[in-house]
């Protein structure tokens, strides 16, 4: 008689990173993967003995076999549309075949509301799709369908949290593209641990891969996750899939912007600007006119810049306030911006503009609820500050684009030439730039002030009182 023994469940205690989902067996300040501090949060793994239908899980098939590169024939890479201009840059052109494409953001940022609205868009055109919620009745989401629009569309509904039985639906179905909302509903039922687990969301989220390439459907994950990164959230699964992308903005703000963070099919860092409406989120088409705001009469402190998100140029309106300080120390306040950049550039109009703030207090920020990170903002935030510590306001139609060195000089910035069309394209007569910086051959209807330091810059500026 053979005694048949049960694989019993090992529980074990690692520690994961919430910025980069690593896992280390003790705890550590640091993380050793990304170097992130105090990312590490405890949780229980629980490890089988036999994992069943891992051995015949992969690409192509059960069966692998070892071929050469030029054997490998190339399928229809095709994108498909969605039918939402903003929606297509950001995802390189569109959807491409077999692929998985996580969107995250902050709860109620409208992840949903976009891809319900660009689904029933999709249907309409006689794409086959499938939106599996895990959150929502269908009663629920009927109703959000009402609040857009898209109420008698032909759209597949499923609700839905179990990964076998979804998958087996959607086998069946045979969609062209597939809508997981969320991620963290969905659960795996011969694995241990809560749906949203790090364990279930890996080994569900790797299901759906496999789902996706074998059988070329586009598959769609929706994450949620917050500021301060989530545990076991969407981004210990941004290795996994093809596409990442975020929402920014806040949710009280009628703009939202649209991030790329990974593509394995196009371009990263592009952005889709969508304005928040009754009927959902409609895309911006210009979306720099969205960040300038228009009859406004010139104020010390505003200055009108331009940075380069992908292959797109967007000029955004950067304002500063200084002012005497009521504290023992002088506040710096930063939003959009970094503020050690902030920092930094205090300094360097202290040190080589003749600028005295170091007792004032300053505030900084991005209009229109914008993050920039791109250097080339540096000399329109100096310049910011020292018109409005100085009074001395700026036209509307002047822009100022550059990089300061610690030494006080004007760096020069990529493709300026192209942020100058774009300049000039929405009305711009006046623009500041390093003086080493490479012009386009026929420039007109904008006049160029070149400017070699810091120093030049704000020499400029008082010429204008």
């Amino acid at each position: 008689m053979v005694a048949v023994t049960k694989s019993k469940a090992k529980k074990e205690i690692e520690y994961l990173c919430t910025d980069c989902g690593n896992t280390t067996p003790k705890w550590v300040g640091r993380c050793p993967f990304c170097g992130a501090w105090n990312t590490l949060k405890e949780h229980a793994v629980e490890h089988l003995a036999e994992s069943a239908g891992r051995g015949g899980r992969g690409l192509g098939g059960p069966v692998h076999q070892v071929v050469q590169l030029k054997d490998v024939a190339t399928e229809d890479t095709r994108r498909l549309s969605t039918a939402n201009s903003e929606f297509d840059r950001v995802l390189g052109g569109g959807l491409a075949p077999g692929s998985l494409v996580l969107i995250g953001g902050d709860p109620g940022i409208g992840k949903s509301t976009l891809v319900l609205s660009t689904l029933a868009t999709m249907t309409a055109a006689g794409v086959k799709s499938l939106y599996v919620s895990g959150e929502e009745s269908a009663c629920q989401v009927k109703l959000r369908s009402e609040r857009l629009n898209v109420s008698g569309s032909d759209m597949l509904l499923l609700c839905e949290t179990s990964l076998e039985k979804l998958i087996e639906q959607a086998k069946e179905i045979k969609p062209q593209v597939l809508v997981i909302d969320s991620i963290q509903t969905v659960y795996k039922g011969d694995l241990p641990g809560t749906p949203g687990s790090a364990t279930q969301l890996r080994e569900c989220t790797l299901d759906l891969m496999v789902f996706a390439k074998n059988s070329g459907c586009i598959t769609i994950l929706i994450g949620h996750v917050t500021k301060d990164g989530q545990i076991a959230g969407p981004r210990i699964l941004e290795h996994m899939v093809d596409t990442v992308v975020y929402f920014e903005g806040d949710r009280n703000h009628q703009y939202r912007l649209l991030r790329t963070i990974k593509n394995r099919f196009g371009a990263t860092d592009e952005i889709g600007v969508f304005e928040m409406t009754s009927h959902g989120l409609s895309p911006v088409q210009n979306p720099s006119r969205v960040f300038l705001q228009e009859g406004v009469p010139p104020t010390p402190g505003s200055v009108v810049c331009c940075t380069l998100e992908g292959s797109r140029a967007l000029l955004f309106e950067t304002q500063a306030l200084v002012n005497q300080t009521g504290f023992a120390v002088p506040q710096r306040v930063a939003a959009g911006i970094d503020p050690k950049r902030l920092t930094i550039i205090l300094a360097l109009l202290e040190k080589f503009g003749g600028v005295s703030i170091g007792a004032s207090d300053v505030f900084a920020s991005i209009a229109g609820g914008m993050k920039v990170t791109d250097a080339s903002s540096d000399l329109a935030l100096a310049l910011a500050i020292a018109s409005n510590h100085l009074g001395i306001p700026l036209g509307r139609q002047t822009m100022a684009v550059g990089e300061l060195g610690l030494s006080g000089e004007v760096r020069s910035v990529s493709l300026l030439d192209q942020r100058l069309k774009e300049a000039r394209r929405l009305g711009m007569t006046e623009a500041v730039v390093p003086a080493n910086g490479k012009l386009p051959e026929e420039i007109s209807g904008i006049k160029i002030v070149r400017v070699h330091s810091l120093s030049e810059a704000v020499s400029w500026l008082m010429d204008k009182k």
